[in-house]
């Protein structure tokens, strides 16, 4: 063997290895994703604007969500019009309180995709119905950048039977936290049909998150739904009797007097 040949060999020998690159799986984005955003549970205060070409609402709300009892509590605190309004998820089902005409009206699964108080959100983005991790497929299909921050793209395509409407979503997850920076919502013919995006990243109750979601549908122009946290807790315990249908008539019992 000549000596070069010799040297060369204990120089790669003795030179580091290169560290293996790491790599995580769209699933996986997701999941951190759903849990920056969520926790095992949340108590916050937030307001929602809805913007139409004649006229603007503005609604504030404040949210219970227990995330792996799969239950959701959501009071209109105001405006007048509208305060005391209440909404009960558990489970598959879904329930709305009328305080006016003091009634409790049963949500069908039908009308999950309805739009939520005239908003550009629907009943499942508010109560979660539709599990955005378990019924989905998700592969990462590229990086890119979004307002100057490296992103992994997600794409996420529905299982067979799973209980949703979309056909495809795509998700812009901010690398190194998993922050949501975009998300665009498809239909069966493959039409964009809304785009969600996220902005004003904050510390918020212990975490990094967007504080301000923008919610607009691609085929109504001058549309738009503007959802900001206001305040929120993460983790926190939240009693029982919070997720129940008495609850949901205790319009008195949130508000107060």
């Amino acid at each position: 063997m000549h000596l070069r040949t010799l040297i060369l060999l204990v120089a790669l020998i003795l030179l580091p290895s290169p560290l293996p690159s790491q790599t995580i799986d769209g699933k996986e984005i997701i999941r951190r994703m759903e849990h920056l955003m969520r926790g095992d549970t949340s108590v916050g205060l937030y307001e929602m604007t809805i913007k139409d070409p004649n006229w603007t609402r503005t609604l504030r709300l404040k949210v219970w969500d227990d995330r792996k009892g799969k239950r959701t509590f959501i009071r209109i605190l105001s405006p007048p019009k509208e305060r005391g309004i209440g909404t009960l998820k558990i489970g598959y089902e879904m329930w709305d309180y009328l305080p006016k005409v003091e009634r409790i009206i049963k949500i069908p699964p039908s009308m999950m995709m309805q739009p939520w108080m005239g908003s550009d959100f629907t009943n499942d983005d508010l109560v979660k119905e539709s599990s955005i991790v378990e019924d989905y497929f998700h592969r990462v299909v590229g990086e890119e950048e979004v307002e100057g921050f490296p992103a992994y793209k997600v794409e996420a395509l529905p299982k067979p039977d799973a209980p949703v409407v979309w056909d495809r979503i795509l998700y812009w997850v901010r690398k190194g936290d998993f922050v949501p920076l975009r998300e665009e919502f498809y239909s069966e013919k493959g039409e964009l049909i809304r785009v969600m995006t996220f902005s004003e990243i904050r510390e918020m109750g212990g975490r990094t998150i967007p504080t301000l979601w923008r919610m607009k549908p691609m085929k109504k122009r001058g549309r738009e739904t503007i959802l900001r946290i206001l305040e929120v807790r993460f983790n926190v315990s939240i009693p029982d009797s919070i997720f129940t249908l008495r609850n949901l008539k205790n319009v008195r019992g949130i508000l107060g007097p």
